[in-house]
This record gives C-alpha cells, sequence and structure tokens, in this order.
C-alpha cells in the first residue's frame, strides 16, 4: 500500500493527520484503499469536528476516527467499518449501504438517514429524525432519542434502547421499530405492535451483534397502521 505525504504507518495501521492532511486527501486515500486478506486499517486523528470524514467507502477496511466528527461522518458507506471515538453532528452513515457504522458517543440529527443496509450502531443518545426515510439498513441507539424518530421509514429496524420524542414513527411504512424506554407521542399512522417470540429472538440476536446489552423483556414493537398507504380525503389533516 503506497502511503501519500504526512501519512503515517504503525504496526499495520496508516495513521492520517488531519491537521496535516486535507479531508479530500484523507478521503481520497481510504476511498482508494486496496483490499487484502487482512482488511486494510487506518487511524484518522485530529478530526476536530470536520465534515465528511470517511464518506463514499467502497472497500471492506477498517477505519477509526479518533475523536468527534462533525456532518455526514462515514456517509455512503459501503462495506466499510468506521468507528468513532467521540460524537458525531448531523447525518451519520447517510444513504449507507452496506458494512458497519459505530459511534463512542451521541449523534446530531438524522442518523442513518436513508440508509439502504448495513448496521449504524449508536453507544449515546441521538438527536431528531434519527433512521429518517430509512430503506433497509438496521439502527441500534444505546441511549434515547429526539422528536420523529423513524419518520417515513420504509424498510429496517430502529432500536431505541431508551425512551423516544414525540412524533415516533410518523408517517411510517415497513420498518420496525422497538423501543425500551418510554415513547412521548406517536406520529401519524403509527402503531404499537404484538411482541411475540420472533421479535424477541430478532431483537436479542440485533442487540448481540450491535455490542449493546440491554433487557430485551422491556422494549415495545411499533409499526406502520397502514392507515395513509392511499390518500383518503375524510383523513387529509393527518398527511404531511
Amino acid at each position: 500500500m503506497s502511503l501519500i505525504a504526512n501519512e503515517v504507518s504503525t504496526d499495520k495501521v496508516v495513521v492520517l493527520d488531519l491537521n496535516e492532511l486535507t479531508i479530500r486527501e484523507v478521503n481520497r486515500t481510504l476511498q482508494t484503499a486496496e483490499s487484502t486478506q487482512s482488511r486494510p486499517s487506518f487511524r484518522v486523528i485530529h478530526p476536530a469536528g470536520e465534515h465528511a470524514i470517511a464518506c463514499g467507502l467502497m472497500r471492506p477496511i477498517e477505519v477509526t476516527i479518533a475523536g468527534h466528527a462533525g456532518y455526514y461522518t462515514a456517509g455512503m458507506n459501503q462495506e466499510a467499518e468506521v468507528t468513532v471515538a467521540g460524537n458525531v453532528s448531523t447525518g451519520v452513515a447517510e444513504n449507507m449501504m452496506s458494512g458497519r457504522v459505530t459511534v463512542h458517543g451521541n449523534a446530531g440529527a438524522s442518523a442513518g438517514a436513508t440508509a439502504h443496509g448495513g448496521l449504524l450502531v449508536i453507544h449515546g443518545d441521538a438527536g431528531s429524525r434519527c433512521g429518517i426515510a430509512l430503506k433497509g439498513a438496521d439502527v441500534v441507539v444505546a441511549g434515547s432519542v429526539g422528536h420523529m424518530a423513524g419518520f417515513m421509514a420504509q424498510l429496517g429496524r430502529i432500536v431505541i434502547c431508551g425512551d423516544a420524542d414525540e412524533a415516533l414513527g410518523d408517517s411510517l411504512y415497513e420498518a420496525e421499530i422497538f423501543v425500551g424506554g418510554k415513547v412521548a407521542e406517536l406520529g401519524a399512522d403509527c402503531e404499537l405492535k404484538p411482541m411475540e417470540a420472533t421479535h424477541v429472538s430478532e431483537l436479542t440476536q440485533l442487540l448481540s451483534k450491535a455490542g449493546v446489552e440491554a433487557d430485551v423483556a422491556s422494549f415495545k414493537r411499533f409499526g406502520s397502521a397502514r392507515g395513509l398507504y392511499n390518500f383518503n380525503t375524510d383523513r387529509a389533516g393527518s398527511y404531511g
């Protein structure tokens, strides 16, 4: 693997220093990393809240961001495993296709927005609209979430171990939402669903995969009432 200027290779981990490199240089290095049997490993240091770190990765590599990161961290991820040792701002793992993104801190608004696949794990709290327009990924939040989590989520699973704020699952399609704490208010067309043995097993496996400990017995399951699938003038006030 060739190294560009100001990269440091230590024990097979390539260190990328954002005090010395631009975001473009760091992302270009990550995006063009050659796949090997040992999965190339990178460590991005001094992120200092920079935006769009580790975006557009399409190879099975490992990336650790050593500190807080800004908007759209690990956006459009595909196959890579990205770990953030800190907090992230808006849109972490936005439009993720596959792979895994783990945040060892809190996340801002729209975490996992439009994600099609893969796993997003947030070990702290997440802001508003977590999992908005989700299209197939799994999102696990060890803490609580802000308002409108799962807004227009089409497919996939959102697991909230703490509390959920207002308008949970508003205009939900076929995604499933599991909540271990309190729900302030359900959104339009979202309803409580039975928590059957298959769902308990499914949730147990997902929490184990995410590395999050929680009392599965405390969770409730929510899904779409399917009342907004087709426009009905008698329910016009429920839309939007």
